[in-house]
């Protein structure tokens, strides 16, 4: 019996990653890149259970894809100009006051500037609250989760690399966040929760213009950033569209993919 539950398991790997490599299969005649991201994974407020299932989601993605190198880490002195050099992206998933010096944090800034590229996941925007600069950076700090069950999301730009796969709008179960320091003239929204979907007489609701992006990307000097909210479950971590969503997010964000960072105002 347990050599069977084992064959069962191991044939259900090779589909994943087969599926993994359909999804993801370059385009013909398209180069593979060689780019790398430095994944950054500190908790210094509330630790994620799914962090290292997302390190090894990472690593797989960009291995199997071929389209950038991952080198996930918990160590924040890693985040400094000599070391930023070897990278084309950072993301974070990170949580509180990074351990980082005015001098890291000036050379992290520098590093976006001058044309590289910044990746946040889910609790990115649960990072750095006394730092200003970095909410302008990221887009918005979090505000609570009103809701963590099935809601509906709409796509509202279905050109941007990151999105084109998804329906106009889709089911998914996670923890969802609304934002505070959030402005629609600072970014553009790629994803925004249906408030249909969800009861918005939840206590935990603060915002009353009932616009809750979910997922949206920016220009920062010659750099571009791109954020999704979505994550927290290790499910949508396993989700293909969640993969895809943050693949071709990472590769726009890197200027591998074309799209519009513009802001504009809510549909």
């Amino acid at each position: 019996m347990l050599k069977r539950s084992r064959l069962a398991f191991g044939f259900r790997a090779v589909i994943y990653f087969l599926g993994l490599l359909i999804l993801f299969a370059p385009v013909p005649g398209e180069a593979q890149t060689g780019k790398r991201l430095l994944y950054l994974t500190h908790s210094a407020g509330f630790k994620h259970k799914v962090l290292p299932v997302s390190e090894e989601i990472m690593k797989q993605l960009g291995a199997q894809t071929g389209y950038f190198t991952v080198d996930a880490t918990q160590d924040t002195s890693l985040i400094n100009a000599e070391n930023l050099k070897k990278y084309d992206a950072v993301m974070f998933y990170t949580t509180g006051e990074l351990p980082m010096s005015a001098i890291q944090k000036a050379a992290f800034l520098d590093f976006i500037r001058s044309g590289h590229a910044f990746i946040g996941a889910h609790s990115a925007t649960d990072t750095f609250y006394e730092w200003a600069e970095y909410g302008r950076l990221i887009g918005g700090y979090f505000n609570q989760h009103p809701w963590h069950e099935e809601i509906t999301v709409n796509v509202e730009d279905s050109r941007h690399p990151s999105t084109r796969h998804l329906e106009k709008s889709f089911e998914i179960t996670d923890e969802i966040y609304e934002f505070k320091n959030f402005s629609r003239e600072n970014v553009r929204v790629l994803l925004s929760l249906d408030t249909d979907s969800v009861d918005l007489s939840n206590p935990r609701v603060h915002r009353t213009d009932g616009d809750f992006a979910i997922s949206w990307c920016r220009t920062y000097g010659e750099g571009r950033v791109f954020y999704t909210s979505l994550g927290h479950r290790e499910e949508v971590w396993r989700d293909e569209r969640y993969q895809k969503h943050l693949v071709n997010g990472i590769r726009w964000a890197m200027g591998e993919l074309p799209g519009d960072a513009t802001p504009r105002p809510k549909p």
